[in-house]
Formats: C-alpha cells, structure tokens, sequence
C-alpha cells in the first residue's frame, strides 16, 4: 500500500511538472523524481521547501516521515535517495555503510510539551526532565517542580510521561541532552533512537506525541516544537547552561550551534554552554551516499539529488526555515556542506565541478 501511494504521489507531481511546460528543467536536463524518507522532526520545513523545489526545478521529490531509523535502514537497503534523520549515523553505523555524506538542512528544538489545566508557564530543568521520565518525579506537586514554579498551582496529580515508540531522531537528541545533564539517566538509559523508558505512553512519530499530549491530562511529552506551535500545546521554559530559563526560537536555537562544526557536520550541539541557547536545540541532516551509482540509479538522478540538497542551501530555502518555525543554518554549516558536496561522485567521478 505504502509503494503504491508513493507511486501515485510521484505520478501525480510528474503529470504537474510536465503540464507546466517542457520536457527539460531550468538545468537543462530531464525532470527527476526523487524519493526520501526519514525524519518527522523537519517534515513541516522539508513539505514546503520540496515543493518550492518542485516548482523551480521541475524535479518531483516524494518524502515519507516514518522517523529517522526508518529513514537510515531505508537509506541502506538502498531504496531511497536520500534519508532524513535528527540523529547523525555513528561511526559503527558509518562502519555498517558504504560511504555517506551528511548534509545539515535546518535547526530546530525539541521541547517538552506538558497538559496542565491552570498552568500557563512551566520552568524545568534537565534534571528535574530526566527524573520525570525515569519515573523518579512521580507527581506534579512533587517538590522540586514546585521549587522550580514558584506560585504556579501545580496539582496533586500523577505525571503521565509520553515518548516515541519508533525509532526516532527526536528521541536521540532528547536523551542526548538528559546524558548531560543526569548521570543517573546516562548510567541506566543512555541515548539512542530507541530507549527503555520506564512508564508512560507511547506514540508514533512527533505528530502521534504531540496528539497524545494535547488529548491527555497531566501529560507531558517531548516534540519538535512546531508540532507544538501546530497544536497549540504549551511547552516549558528549559534552564541552560548559564541558568537561563530559556524557549525556543531561531535566536536561541541559533546561538546553541554557535561553537565548532566538524568538517562533516555530525555534532551534536544540545546542552550548549552560550549564553541565551535553548538546550535541547539541534542539526537536522539529510544523508547520502557519496557514491551515487547504487540500486540502478542514472547519473540524472544523482545530479537531481545534488540540486536538491544546493537548494536547499541557498538563501532562498534556508529563509523558510524562521517562517515555519525553525532556524536557518549558519553560514559556516552552508560553507561546509557546499564543499562536502563536491565529494559526491558518480561512477567514480566527482559530479559538481
């Protein structure tokens, strides 16, 4: 069923592509139709800018948000052109693979979204988080929350914890940033697309969270924070490094990644220690293979998924990003992935000159 809806959506953008005129795109080259999965994370961010895309290149790209861990096994079972994931491949991941190239798209938050009736504002902090979902911090009214919300009316009520139950990046980032800050959740948890989590309940991807908490009193879940903004569901204020209580925005997401990038841009930049970061901000990347020549795939196709990636690299995408929540890429992230690209090759020979 999945194949087939995807056959109808690329058929569907092709028919529109070839009614709007030619039979080759602004590049000179025959229309392409490109297929990713990966990532919910970025998915209101990637819906727009593929369609923009779509209409200046004439290429038609299909995207299937079904997380990040089904993103990268699609990616190596080498059936999609591209995979899109919030957590970069580890090196025995990298290790798994033939060789890959990651190329960041965007920033974004995650943030930790709560259903409270009377409680406007809520402060946490990455202890005070890491406890709740290891089932330390039982009740809403325990004390430390209380200490942290002075003046907030906080009810004597259980806390009912919701996480992702496929493999997800948004879940890496978040765990990512409790190893920081708890050793408690280092040492029993730890990070990864998948960890035990103790108690709570489960959904699919940031839209499945972000529904369960808008649906469930005294709930509290992390999300990617325009599922959040989406559904209106309010969200804490996170303290930082500097002992900021700080939200989310492309200010404060920004300055989270304002230390160094490696030159492969696989870096995780939760816990920031800037001053004005939003903690749990990070990268999201799209991943492919530096050799293009997989699976059948034509030279034209290899070059489509380059101007796809340029693309959205260019001024024009990355001003999207603030528009629908996000935060653009800093300049040297853009510099670098331009120069990343020209790695990839096809049968062996580089294809941007």
């Amino acid at each position: 069923m999945k194949k087939f809806l995807l056959s109808i959506a690329l058929l569907t953008l092709a028919v529109a592509f070839t009614a709007c005129g030619g039979n080759s795109n602004v590049a000179g080259r025959q229309p392409q139709e490109l297929s990713g999965a990966g990532a919910t994370f970025p998915l209101p961010f990637y819906n727009v800018v593929f369609e923009q895309y779509g209409q200046v290149s004439g290429d038609a790209v299909a995207y299937g948000g079904i997380g990040s861990g089904g993103g990268v096994r699609n990616l190596r079972d080498k059936i999609v052109d591209f995979a899109g994931s919030d957590a970069f491949l580890s090196d025995k991941e990298m290790a798994e693979m033939a060789p890959t190239v990651h190329i960041p798209t965007c920033m974004g938050a995650v943030v930790v979204a709560y259903n409270l009736d009377g409680v406007g504002e809520l402060k946490l902090s990455g202890e005070v988080i890491a406890d709740i979902f290891a089932g330390e911090i039982k009740k809403w009214n325990d004390e430390r929350l209380v200490a942290l919300n002075p003046g907030a009316t906080l009810p004597d009520e259980e806390i009912i914890p919701v996480y992702r139950s496929d493999g997800s990046g948004t879940t890496f980032v978040f765990t990512d940033y409790l190893t920081k800050v708890s050793a408690a959740w280092s040492e029993k948890i730890g990070a990864g697309k998948s960890v035990n989590f103790p108690s709570g309940l489960a959904a699919k991807g940031n839209p499945g969270v972000a529904a369960v908490v808008k649906q469930t009193k005294n709930s509290i879940g992390y999300v990617g924070s325009e599922y959040a903004f989406a559904q209106k569901i309010p969200f804490a204020k996170i303290r930082n490094m500097q002992g900021e209580f700080v939200s989310p925005s492309a200010e404060t997401i920004s300055a989270a990644a304002s230390g160094e990038i490696p030159a492969d841009t696989r870096c995780s930049i939760t816990n920031a220690e800037a001053e004005g970061a939003y903690p749990i901000s990070t990268f999201t990347w799209i991943i492919i293979y530096k050799e293009q020549n997989y699976s059948d795939r034509t030279r034209e196709q290899a070059v489509a998924t380059l101007d796809l990636l340029k693309y959205i690299l260019s001024d024009e995408a990355q001003s999207i990003a603030s528009e629908v929540h996000y935060a653009p890429l800093p300049k040297k992230a853009i510099e670098q992935s331009l120069m990343n690209l020209r790695s990839v090759t096809y049968e062996g020979t580089q294809i941007l000159q």
